[in-house]
This record gives C-alpha cells, sequence and structure tokens, in this order.
C-alpha cells in the first residue's frame, strides 16, 4: 500500500526534538520557528511532558467515556485557572477541526437556526462543517456546502450587523488572530461590539483560539484583551504540544445533556497527561509572560531589518509580509540556514510560531539568519514601511 499523496512534503526528516530544535536522520539540528504549526508549545521533548505521559501510559492509556476519568476534571480545572475561564465547561475532543464541528452543533442545538456568519480568509478546518465556514473554496466539496455561510470583511461591523439584521444567524465566528490567512488581528474595538451584536441579536458568538491560543499572544487567550466574553472557545494545537488533543470551552447559559456531544478518544488518559503537562509548564516557566517579551523583541529585531512591508502579530505569533512571494525565503532559510519557518494562504507572508520557550540567544540567530538569507535572495531594503513604526 502507498500513501495518498496529499501533502507538499520538504526533503528532510525529523527524528529527534529538544526544546526550539530538532535533529534530522543525519544529525542536522534544525532552529524550529514553526511548532508544527503552531502546535509545540513547551518545547519538543520537555522533561515534565516526557515525564507526565510516560508514567500514564504505564497506568492506564485509554478507555472510553463511559468511565470515570479523574483526569479530565482535573484538566478543567487547571484550565479554568489558568484560562481565568473559570465558570466555562469543557468539552474535550481529538483536534481543532472536532472542536470548531462541536462548537457549530451546540450554537445550533441552542437556537435552532443554521447559518453562520464568518470572516474572510478564515481558516477553522477541514471536516464538513468546519470547511464550510473556512474561506478556501478549493477544500469544500460539495457535500460539505450544505448550510448557509456568509463571509465578511475584518473589522467590518456594518457588514455584520447588516448579515444579522435578516434574523436567521445561528452563530458568528472569528479567529482570536488569524493563522494561515496571513496573522491578521480584529481589533479590540470590533471584538467588543461584535460581542453586543450577538447579544442583541441572540447569536452565539464563537471564538476560535486553535492557533491562537494557550499563552501564544502573551494572553491566555487573545480575545482577552478586549475584555470579551465569547458563548463559545475551541482550542487545540498548543494544548497537547504534539498529542492530539482539542477541546471547547462552553459558557454556563448551555446546559448539557447526556448524548448531546460525544467522542470515542476525547479526554482520554493519555491526552489529558499531555494537557495536565502543558498547563503545568506554561504555569510553572511563565511562558505566556516570556511570550509577550520575547515577541517583541523578535518583531522589534525583525522591523529592523527592514525588508519587510508590515512585521504584524501579538506575541509569539508573528507575519511577515514581503512585497513578493514568500518561498524563496522560506526555503533558504530551511535547506541553507536551518530554520523552520511557515507559510500561509498569502503567497507573501511568513508565519512565525516559535515554542513558547524561545530564549533571546535563538531569536538572535534566527534574525542574523533572516538577514543573511534577505541578503542572499537580493531582497531590497524598503524605503517606506507599513505599520513598521
Amino acid at each position: 500500500m502507498q500513501l495518498f499523496q496529499v501533502y507538499s512534503l520538504f526533503d528532510m526528516e525529523p527524528v529527534k526534538g529538544q526544546g526550539c530544535y530538532v535533529s534530522d536522520q543525519n544529525g542536522q539540528s534544525y532552529l524550529d520557528c514553526y511548532g508544527g504549526h503552531a502546535v509545540i508549545s513547551i518545547g519538543h521533548s520537555h522533561p515534565h511532558f516526557v515525564q507526565r505521559i510516560s508514567e500514564q501510559l504505564e497506568q492506564l492509556a485509554f478507555y472510553s467515556n463511559s468511565i470515570q476519568n479523574p483526569l479530565q476534571l482535573q484538566l478543567a480545572k487547571l484550565l479554568g485557572q489558568q484560562s481565568g475561564c473559570k465558570d466555562y465547561q469543557l468539552f474535550l475532543c481529538n483536534s481543532g477541526a472536532e472542536a470548531i464541528e462541536n462548537a457549530l452543533k451546540l450554537a445550533s442545538f441552542q437556537n435552532g437556526k443554521s447559518k453562520i456568519v464568518s470572516f474572510k480568509q478564515a481558516f477553522h478546518g477541514r471536516t464538513s462543517a468546519a470547511v464550510n465556514i473556512t474561506d478556501h473554496p478549493k477544500l469544500k466539496a460539495p457535500i460539505n456546502k450544505r448550510f448557509p455561510t456568509e463571509f465578511v470583511d475584518m473589522n467590518d461591523l456594518e457588514a455584520v450587523e447588516q448579515a444579522f439584521s435578516a434574523g436567521d444567524v445561528c452563530a458568528l465566528i472569528i479567529e482570536g488572530i488569524q493563522g494561515i490567512g496571513g496573522v491578521h488581528q480584529p481589533d479590540v474595538a470590533f471584538l467588543q461590539e461584535l460581542s453586543r451584536l450577538c447579544k442583541q441579536y441572540e447569536v452565539v458568538f464563537i471564538v476560535d483560539e486553535i492557533q491562537s491560543g494557550y499563552g501564544r499572544s502573551g494572553h491566555f487567550f487573545a480575545f482577552q484583551q478586549a475584555g470579551v466574553e465569547p458563548d463559545l472557545i475551541t482550542v487545540a494545537k498548543g494544548m497537547g504540544n504534539g498529542f492530539p488533543i482539542g477541546g471547547l470551552l462552553i459558557h454556563p447559559k448551555f446546559k448539557p445533556s447526556y448524548g448531546l456531544l460525544g467522542s470515542t478518544f476525547g479526554g482520554n488518559h493519555l491526552a489529558c497527561a499531555a494537557g495536565l503537562a502543558v498547563l503545568e509548564v506554561i504555569r510553572d516557566e511563565q511562558l505566556m509572560s516570556n511570550a509577550q517579551i520575547q515577541g517583541n523583541y523578535l518583531m522589534q529585531q525583525l522591523k529592523a531589518l527592514g525588508a519587510f512591508q508590515e512585521v504584524r502579530g501579538q506575541g509569539l505569533m508573528i507575519g511577515l509580509e514581503l512585497n513578493q512571494a514568500a518561498a524563496p525565503l522560506r526555503k533558504h532559510l530551511l535547506y541553507e540556514e536551518k530554520i523552520f519557518t511557515g507559510s500561509s494562504s498569502n503567497p507573501n507572508v511568513l508565519r512565525i510560531l516559535p515554542p513558547l520557550t524561545i530564549s533571546p540567544t535563538e531569536i538572535d540567530l534566527f534574525v542574523a539568519a533572516m538577514e543573511r538569507s534577505l541578503a542572499a535572495l537580493s531582497i531590497p531594503i524598503l524605503q517606506l514601511q507599513k505599520n513598521n513604526s
């Protein structure tokens, strides 16, 4: 049997990871400034993470959600404490796309409607309902287009209210910071007005923190800088540091009933051990603060290079926009400088999503490598830079 080839793969094979580095089969070390799509939150092979999973594996790896699993409650309580969302309820699943699917299902159960308002350049997943609210038409098979979705511009409050005015909208969903769309952040005032409009029109307010959550922005959740209270919050990626886990934080106004949602593997013993380890390391090593401090330092250094039209983002979720395609720069960084970076749906944008443990030493290495790569590719210094002051 052969693999179903749907991925465009770089010609390298990581076999070991430690902290902010991975090594290939030849022993070559690479600085990881992408974290496997923002998944690696506390660094590769963190000793506490390894210990937590190893100890759990020796006891019990899995049983279904038909028995008591106190690890789930421990995870919920610790997540509530660290996120500041103590009053929310937690539903555990296995991925970001599953978290989105369950959020949409719960919203529709709540008000009996099906239309969703999403945002241009949004990405929420590839499963059936999640891909329908993702602004990438090529990803949607005919079977996916089964409920009405309206895409509006980020920060366009008038368009949102116009969409709500017909009275048929089930939910609005927005990323705390758009990731695959190119690292775009909604304005604080816009988030606040979205929350108000959702209450006014009785629309379920969903915030997708799958990529921007778990301390990556310098806040536990990126939306928290606006002081709003979403009805539903989706999480995944950095939640398990590479172990598959996702979750849905559910406002107390939603009432559970047996069988309303379900998952065979969601919240299994190993996943909970991974999730607890991540939260404990984020807390004990003050990684939210580190994300904010190192993110500010990294953005300052990148702006000083003078080669990007825009350096944007928050914390350790950063987008670098060139005035030309970014693919050659990404490949040069990987093959010549041995540094991982990420792409986006905007071909001119590189995404920088390192582990939250990154240090100034590693940032200096990255910036120096970036400067060499820009020079090697003859990418010019820009005279005027948008939003770089």
